[in-house]
Order: structure tokens, then sequence, then C-alpha cells
């Protein structure tokens, strides 16, 4: 299954997620899950470094043509990685359950290959991204990165970026 969703019980945006690694801070990417079918479909989310990341939900039902919002957060890190290149990998499973299935009733063997069910995988990979190249992809964008350390300036700049936001 690819991250684009044709034909596929789910769709997943963005296509990796994207993180902005600073030293001792931690950093959020937020994965918009879609129901691409009239089905409730499972799902579960698993990573190559579970110590690392925080998943929630890492578990869920999405009802049909719905959607919903999976917050991915990197743990503060004492050490960056070599050229702020990052191996990790993430597997969101998706597979049909019946339309009166709650997360909480989810049996053990949702997820499990052997059990006859059709399970979907979507594959993504983590990219790092540096605050200061972040910082000039937010502002292109009209939008400040709440990760920077606030002067003055930023703050002022920031705020007036909100505001016309709105205008």
């Amino acid at each position: 299954m690819t991250a684009d969703g044709g034909n596929q019980l789910i769709s997943v945006h963005p296509e990796e997620l994207k993180f902005i690694f600073e030293l001792e801070k931690q950093g959020f990417c937020d994965l918009k899950v879609i129901n691409n079918t009239e089905h409730h479909v499972a799902f579960k989310v698993k990573t190559t470094s579970p110590k690392k990341y925080f998943v929630r939900p890492n578990t869920g039902v999405v009802q049909p043509w719905d959607s919903c919002i999976i917050r991915v957060t990197l743990q503060a890190q004492r050490e960056s990685p070599p050229d702020m290149q990052c191996k990790d990998k993430f597997l969101l499973q998706s597979t049909i359950v019946p339309s009166n299935t709650d997360v909480d009733d989810l049996p053990p063997d949702t997820f499990n290959k052997d059990s006859g069910k059709t399970i979907e995988e979507c594959k993504l990979r983590v990219v790092y991204v540096s605050p200061s190249s972040a910082q000039g992809n937010l502002e292109d964008e009209g939008l400040v990165s709440a990760t920077r350390s606030p002067d003055a300036n930023s703050v002022s700049f920031g705020i007036l970026l909100f505001a016309l936001q709105f205008l």
C-alpha cells in the first residue's frame, strides 16, 4: 500500500514524517488518516524505534468516509544523528472491521496476517529537518515555527503573520 491511497482502505497525509530536530526538545508530526471506503476500518501504527516516539492514538477505528489525526511525538534526543539522517520507519496497518466495532473491542489478532484477514500496510519514513531550514520553509508559507527560541523580533513577526492570515 502506498501513502497516496489509490483504491486502498485508507490514505495517509503527509507521506513522510517530518520532525524539526533540536537537541533536548520534543518535536511532533500529525498524520491524517482518511478512510476511503464505506466500511469501518481499524488501524495500528508500529515503528522501528518505539522508545523514541510517542504515538496517539496508536490504534483506532475510522468510520466510513471519515478521517482522524494521529500525533507522532519525537521524544527529546541527547545526540544528533549523523548528517541529520534518520533510518526510523513507521508502518500503518489497516483492515476492515464490523460496523459496531469500538477500538477497545478489537481482538488481539486484528492485525495478525495469519488470522486470514486482509491487512493493508503503508510504510512511512522519517525525515529530520534542522530548525533553520524549517524556519525558512514555514515563513514562505506564512507560518512561524513555535520551536524557535522567541526573541522580540520573531514574536512580533509571528504575531503579524498570524494576524495577516485572517485578513
